[in-house]
């Protein structure tokens, strides 16, 4: 073969074989990137295996069937695919070393006091931050009883569950003004993606966290671009080609408040050195109806989206927040003043925010919280409460311990303000994974627990263990309405029975749970009753 033809055919081998590593990998083309430069070295690898190889061949062909020009030729021989190796090999050697040498610049040995301004954090107000929320706004659904209860949705229609699958993301998000977590259906398998990819994936979950209800939104146009799809559509692939030097960090799925379902893939920069501390610097959101695309700097993401951080990301620039304070030696020798997250997190709602709450811990502690963070994951604004108090896990097992006998698990805690002190709320669940009962526990003093098995039965249990511990500052500010009853109905919310009144002369209406008072069964219209009810509406107690 002739070397200009050799050279072409070597050529298209090599763009092949980089293009199929591009369209599995999806590096992004971007010398920040650690996935571009492993791409590059495996391309550089695939060139000298192609060029070394092919000429390894002619020369063994050439043995064979011209042994007199290879006796006269050897040594050149030899140097044509011996050079491509040295060459290659030179290249990937250079690569390695100078990405050791970003990483040492960029190491948190030389550049401690960056890593701690990765984050920043401000003191917060707890109570003017936090303001209590409702019974009916109080989330009770982790991620564990969403997938469970999101299966058995799926399990009830007949028509997808033999052709989808529920993908496990579940994102949590603020839907319309209530908690809600959300995840897409996928094809079975790729028979299915066939028998199905016209139309696209038909539907969506969603699972209410305050009422354990669970919906299978049906699309008029079903979703096209999502991570079951199998080529262009594939939305990791879909973002790389539309955004081919965009360094990816997550994708998660979200719908707006009209319900149209996006995906929100958020993009990475990095702040130290070359490719090190890593942070977020915007967003590309996705429809995933129609691909309709476009790229949005932080500041200027929609305020519908509420999840562009990752919860691990955070976590991590917490860790160095609180580990270099001051400074790199005094994180392993002394640690004076060293903080770290505790061991675990949650999600809490703020106007219409989705906010990852942790507590934080001395390195030297075991058992107790100096304080806890939220950090709203749209924007990263972050504030620190210093409320000293029971480590989650300490709180989670004085949950357990109030109803050991029955043997439940807790979930992990999601903080709440209650009569304006900082308390941990948690779903207590049986061993086949279903909530049966709920707690409050105080964070500054965990031995005062409260249960029911209702939010409301639990919450009233809490307030009173509250009020009989005289070591509890009553910082709650309160209201005595007294009136005659005009209006009454009852409905059963989780599990308990709450009576709906209205008193003469006002269009308020009230919610008593039946836990309040055994006497609330006999209440009728005409009955004159006094009402406790604080600062954000809730009745706290009731006499007649």
């Amino acid at each position: 073969m002739k070397k200009p033809l050799r050279f072409l055919v070597k050529t298209l081998l090599w763009l092949a074989v980089s293009f199929l590593a591009f369209w599995f990998t999806l590096p992004p083309i971007n010398l920040r990137s650690r996935e571009f430069w492993t791409y590059f070295c495996f391309c550089v690898i695939a060139a000298v295996v192609i060029s070394a190889f092919s000429d390894i061949f002619i020369f063994i062909k050439d043995k064979f069937f011209n042994k007199t020009y290879v006796q006269k030729n050897l040594k050149e021989s030899f140097k044509s695919f011996s050079a491509p190796i040295k060459i290659g090999a030179l290249t990937v050697l250079a690569v390695i070393v100078l990405s050791i040498l970003a990483s040492v610049i960029g190491s948190q040995f030389f550049n401690a006091s960056r890593y701690n301004n990765l984050l920043q954090i401000t003191d917060g107000d707890f109570s003017a931050d936090v303001s209590e929320i409702t019974m009916e706004q109080i989330p009770v659904v982790d991620r564990d009883t969403a997938m469970r209860l999101g299966q058995r949705k799926l399990g009830e229609m007949a028509d997808l569950v033999s052709q989808f699958e529920i993908l496990p993301d579940y994102t949590q998000i603020n839907y319309q003004g209530k908690p809600v977590r959300v995840t897409p259906l996928a094809y079975g398998d790729a028979i299915k993606w066939l028998n199905n990819q016209k139309n696209g994936v038909p539907a969506y979950i969603t699972v209410d966290m305050t009422t354990q209800e669970t919906s299978l939104v049906r699309l008029n146009q079903g979703i096209k671009y999502s991570e079951s799809e199998y080529f262009m559509r594939n939305i990791y692939r879909y973002l790389r080609f539309k955004y081919p030097t965009k360094i990816f960090d997550t994708v998660s799925f979200e719908i707006d408040e009209n319900g149209t379902p996006f995906f929100v893939a958020s993009t990475v920069t990095y702040k130290i050195g070359f490719y090190s501390g890593k942070d977020i610097g915007g967003a590309v959101l996705v429809n995933a109806v129609n691909g309709e695309h476009q790229y949005y700097n932080l500041n200027e993401i929609p305020s519908w989206v509420d999840q562009v951080f990752d919860s691990n990301l955070i976590i991590e620039q917490l860790v160095y927040n609180g580990k270099y304070r001051s400074g790199y030696l005094n994180s392993i020798f002394g640690q004076k003043g060293v903080l770290q997250p505790t061991d675990g997190y949650n999600y809490l709602a703020i106007n219409d925010d989705v906010y990852l709450y942790t507590g934080i811990t001395s390195v030297t502690s075991d058992e107790s919280n100096v304080g806890f963070v939220l950090c709203n994951l749209r924007t990263k604004e972050t504030k620190y409460y210093k409320i000293p108090g029971a480590e989650e896990y300490s709180a989670m097992g004085s949950a357990e311990g109030q109803v050991q006998h029955l043997g439940y698990s807790s979930t992990f805690p999601l903080l709440l303000n209650v009569n304006g002190r900082p308390s941990y709320f948690m779903s207590l669940k049986d061993s086949a994974g279903l909530v049966k009962m709920y707690a409050f526990v105080d964070v500054q003093q965990y031995q005062i627990v409260g249960t029911g098995t209702s939010v409301s039965a639990a919450k009233t249990d809490y307030i009173n263990r509250l009020k009989e511990d005289t070591s509890v500052e009553n910082t709650e500010t309160t209201t005595e309405i007294t009136g005659e009853v005009v209006k009454i109905a009852t409905a059963v919310k989780g599990g308990e029975t709450c009576y709906y009144i209205q008193l003469d002369g006002s269009e308020e209406i009230y919610i008593l749970p039946v836990s309040l008072s055994e006497k609330l069964v006999f209440l009728q219209v005409g009955n004159t009753i006094t009402l406790n009810v604080s600062g954000t509406g809730s009745v706290l107690s009731v006499n007649f």
